[in-house]
């Protein structure tokens, strides 16, 4: 079978993905005539014009839009079912989301209860109609005050055995460290509740340490920028540190100046944890089958080390031990018939 087509076909996992950064054009029209809020742009050319990433101010303002455009706990459900049915598309039996609930909660007041029931609504619809799943990391935003994160961080908490399994950190790293959000993390790690942070991805390698030192991380979202710091690559080779890499998000937000210049076939040579994934997909005009078939082209990475990437996601996912050994086995005798 032909690369693509395995690719195409093969069951997938997906790490870091956001749920709100996934939301279509036309779907965001719709929300938007429904709740009465004014676009910029108006129809579905038009908004994937506006998507197109400019900065990260821009990106928020995309953010803060999508939050205006989310009224009621059924707008957040709509989103996920959209969503989940859109990972089952693309074969994405798991999928562990980035959600940021203190933005619905600031802009329409919708408690995190309503909003976790919401979301918990699709993912019981997809289970059932799609046979895909989910967990849920809610995200502490990098600009908000962190007495408001350690809010995040004790909602996150709460949710965990309602399908919450990390709690994340995201926004523009750049005056933003990990250590302005110890507390937060502090109150998720004595619960049990794993830190996924982003870092090393608008900010360097002392980002990534912190993410490491302060919170504790288990995984990294993006960690591109270890390469800076040698003893950093080495300590994430060593401790065998996933980390979360998104090529096209990286080039669309300048990290690198195009794929061909991306790092991933460093980090890949220096023995790095490396998983593949999609952020924001139609902010970047993505999809995680995108980001594969597209690192297979210009990488010339074969079915092996796809499958390997895969496997990678699977065993790096928060899963019990056992749901991820039934997974592995799974994903084998799939890849097997594929091949």
């Amino acid at each position: 079978m032909h690369i693509n087509q395995f690719i195409e076909k093969m069951p997938k996992v997906e790490l870091h993905v956001h749920m709100e950064g996934s939301i279509q054009p036309d779907t965001l029209i719709t929300l938007a005539e429904r709740n009465q809020v004014a676009l910029t742009a108006k129809t579905p050319a038009e908004l994937r014009q506006w998507y197109t990433f400019t900065d990260f101010p821009h990106f928020i303002d995309i953010y803060r839009t999508f939050a205006k455009c989310l009224r009621t706990a059924e707008d957040i459900e709509w989103i996920a079912r959209q969503f989940l049915a859109g990972q089952a598309k693309q074969n994405i039996l798991y999928s562990e989301v980035t959600y940021t609930p203190y933005s619905q909660y600031m802009a329409n007041g919708i408690s995190f209860e309503d909003q976790l029931a919401a979301i918990n609504r699709a993912r019981d619809w997809a289970r059932t109609t799609h046979g895909v799943e989910m967990g849920l990391v809610p995200d502490i935003s990098r600009d908000i005050d962190p007495k408001a994160g350690n809010i995040v961080a004790h909602w996150a908490v709460d949710g965990m055995q309602d399908g919450v399994v990390a709690l994340g950190l995201g926004g523009y790293e750049v005056g933003n460290p990990p250590e302005k959000f110890a507390e937060a993390f502090k109150i998720a790690q004595q619960a049990g509740l794993p830190a996924v942070p982003h870092a090393g991805e608008t900010a360097g390698p002392q980002s990534i340490l912190g993410a490491l030192d302060t919170l504790h991380a288990v995984r990294i979202g993006h960690g591109v920028r270890c390469l800076e710091d040698a003893n950093l690559v080495k300590r994430l080779r060593d401790q065998q540190i996933p980390l979360e890499v998104c090529p096209t998000s990286n080039i669309c937000l300048n990290v690198f100046p195009s794929l061909a210049e991306h790092a991933l076939p460093k980090l890949l040579d220096e023995g790095l944890y490396i998983t593949i994934n999609s952020d924001d997909p139609p902010m970047f005009n993505t999809t995680l089958t995108r980001e594969y078939h597209q690192i297979s082209q210009v990488f010339g990475l074969g079915q092996q080390q796809i499958m390997a990437l895969v496997l990678n996601a699977v065993k790096a996912s928060l899963l019990s031990e056992k749901k991820k050994q039934t997974m592995l086995t799974t994903f084998q005798s799939a890849f097997d018939a594929l091949k």
